[in-house]
């Protein structure tokens, strides 16, 4: 076998391996599943998840993902636990605890730490009959029968179903809250997936100039107009209601047509009935729009249906929607 079969071999054997043993998981989702996640869902106080080595890895992610779906998590490292960070542990918090194997030493001495402060303490382990497993109130049992690696030693297989144990865990809560997609922003106002949840077309088109002109307005106008405001459009108004759109394409295709420019006027050229969105819709919708019609910009109005401004389609590049 030469290197490159060599590469190849192991990393689809290693897929495989963790591959059988996710799917495998559906099969541990049972009552004592169910139970665990109700008592995290009633309990008063946080979530603390816990672990040493690549559970304690694993335990990081978990809490990272209950955060950011509704369900208040802290991470204590088991080993800083029984070195001062014990005091993370309030009254009312659950303990979830990680460990493959469930016999760690450092779980062996925080176990009985944690269950003296009466905290519930839940499992999340392969073995059921661990040290971990007997001495907790509730178990989530993250099995996998062997790990990837050829020594059945390096954490792989079992922090990946771990892992996945633990998105089981956070949306199965998410559900019971009933966390929705405006709750999802909320936690997210900085990233791309928060924006397209609560940017609107006012945000987009307070950061644009207001290109605008009249009906009557001469050709040569409505070129400095298109030209100042840099968004490669303008509105055609009349009484603060938009008549019609002209774009610098139809700028271009004007002049290809007339040499002579004397009495032409925006309505000369203009495009009727453009596509519009209200201000108050989200800036997704706006995205909708302009990737339906293939065009770059669209013209938004207030309740009223007055003009407000242009959104364009680097705009949205921008704020990262698209």
């Amino acid at each position: 076998m030469n290197t490159y079969e060599q590469i190849l071999d192991s990393a689809k054997r290693t897929i495989a391996m963790e591959l059988e043993a996710v799917a495998n998981l559906h099969t541990l989702i049972d009552q004592d599943f169910a139970k665990a996640v109700s008592c995290i869902y009633n309990a008063k106080g946080r979530v603390i998840i816990s672990g040493v080595g690549k559970s304690a890895i694993i335990a990081q992610k978990i809490v990272a993902t209950l955060n950011s779906t509704g369900t208040p998590a802290v991470f204590m490292h088991a080993a800083d636990a029984i070195h001062g960070d014990l005091g993370t542990i309030q009254k009312e918090d659950v303990v979830i605890c990680l460990s493959n194997s469930g016999n760690t030493a450092e779980i062996k001495v925080l176990i009985p730490l944690i269950k003296n402060q009466e905290n519930t303490v839940i499992a999340m382990t392969s073995n059921k009959d661990s040290f971990l497993a007997k001495n907790a109130d509730g178990l989530i049992l993250a099995y996998a029968e062997k790990e990837a690696c050829p020594h059945n030693l390096a954490p792989t297989t079992s922090t990946t179903v771990q892992l996945v144990m633990g998105d089981a865990l956070a949306l199965a809560l998410l559900d019971l809250r009933g966390f929705s997609k405006e709750d999802f922003a909320k936690y997210h106002p900085g990233g791309a997936l928060g924006k397209k949840m609560y940017l609107r077309v006012s945000d987009l088109t307070a950061l644009n100039d207001k290109p605008e002109v009249a009906p009557d307005t001469p050709i040569k106008a409505v070129i400095i107009e298109i030209s100042q405001k840099r968004l490669g459009v303008t509105a055609v108004t009349k009484d603060d209601k938009i008549v019609g759109i002209i774009t610098d394409g139809d700028i271009r295709r004007m002049l290809e047509k007339n040499e002579v420019l004397t009495g032409l006027t925006a309505e000369s050229i203009m495009s009727k009935n453009p596509k519009q969105i209200t201000t108050d819709a989200m800036a997704t919708e706006a995205l909708d729009i302009l990737e339906t019609n293939s065009i770059t910009q669209l013209l938004a109005v207030d309740h009223d249906n007055n003009y407000a401004g242009v959104v364009h389609l680097h705009d949205l590049i921008k704020e990262g929607i698209l």
